[in-house]
């Protein structure tokens, strides 16, 4: 189901496929394959996943990515997989590949991302790998609905970072965000359109003049933002972003209280798309859990400027856990 194409730059590589007949990026730390990289009798390895939030481009994670890698001194494979349809595919691929509609569905919907997850993982990772999945934003929604939907997944743990898993609608951006997302993101298709026809590096002025706020921006995220200047992956993200505002109503805590010694929560002060009581909630709700509330001023898209430091705080709450493996 695969399609051959990808960059490697040493222990990096970047690789588009299909799943679920949607074009598809994931970027690799370690281990490119993790079914021939061990033999028959070797004992299963351990896989850090990490489910982005929404635009899913994976590109905007590779800081966080390496310094995780690094911080395991490179024992542990870090994949990050996108979201079906939010990347730029080669020249040689399609957004959509050549297959019957029943087995494509509603890929770009919020439903169709948690199955895209789920079929990854059956087609490219061996059934007893140990796995550490990593989720941001609504990544955080699409690992809880994963460990409902398929329990025999061999999850160590879980790190729920800035996580929207209830109420998007209700909180301050969401308010805001809602009429944009459900009403009016047709128009934003032309716009995005016209910036597209620019030549690279215009798009790349036009990307770091947008950011330009940001003091410590990482600079490896730029050339994922000029990406995301593609109508098809503006309009697949808005529209997963759509139907993010009117399914992410309930907190899911039946799935949490089964899972509550696997999850790790962290959540933003300022997080206009998860506000404090949303954390004290939870917190209230599950007492004896790992839910925690940001005293370092880290912003919800983190990735911008502090993925190194995020890395390393969760590198810091992993260890114990993998000790002796």
């Amino acid at each position: 189901m695969g399609s051959p194409g990808g960059e490697s730059r040493g222990h990096c590589c970047e690789e588009h496929l299909y799943c679920c007949g949607a074009a598809t990026e994931v970027l690799k730390f370690g281990v490119r394959d993790l079914r021939c990289s061990r033999s028959r009798h070797s004992a299963p390895c351990l896989l850090f996943l990490v489910i982005p939030g929404n635009p899913g481009m994976v590109g905007f994670y590779r800081t966080f990515m390496e310094t995780l890698y690094q911080a395991f001194e490179g024992r542990y494979p870090v994949w990050a997989v996108s979201h079906a349809g939010h990347c730029v595919p080669p020249d040689t691929m399609d957004m959509l590949e050549d297959v019957a509609p029943v087995q494509t569905g509603d890929v770009f919907g919020l439903q169709g991302q948690i199955e895209h997850k789920l079929a990854f993982l059956r087609e490219h990772v061996p059934r007893d790998t140990r796995l550490v999945l990593i989720g941001h934003s609504i990544g955080c929604y699409i690992i809880l609905d994963m460990m409902k939907r398929e329990p025999r997944l061999q999850v160590l743990k879980s790190v729920l970072l800035f996580p929207t898993i209830e109420r998007m609608a209700a909180t301050p951006q969401g308010r805001l965000m809602t009429p944009v997302l459900c009403r009016l993101r047709y128009a934003t298709y032309l716009p995005v359109f016209l910036l597209s026809l620019l030549p690279l590096g215009l798009k790349t002025s036009i990307v770091k003049f947008a950011l330009r706020g940001l003091s410590s921006l990482d600079p490896k995220i730029t050339n994922a933002a000029v990406r995301l200047l593609s109508v098809d992956c503006v309009a697949n993200a808005m529209y997963m972003g759509s139907q993010e505002m009117v399914q992410v109503l309930e907190r899911d805590s039946c799935t949490i209280g089964q899972n509550l010694d696997k999850l790790v929560f962290y959540y933003g002060a300022t997080d206009h798309w998860c506000p404090v009581q949303y954390y004290q909630d939870i917190k209230r709700d599950f007492p004896d859990g790992n839910i925690q509330l940001c005293s370092r001023g880290f912003r919800h898209a983190f990735v911008l400027d502090s993925g190194r430091e995020v890395a390393a705080m969760a590198a810091k709450w992993l260890r114990d856990d993998l000790q002796g493996l």
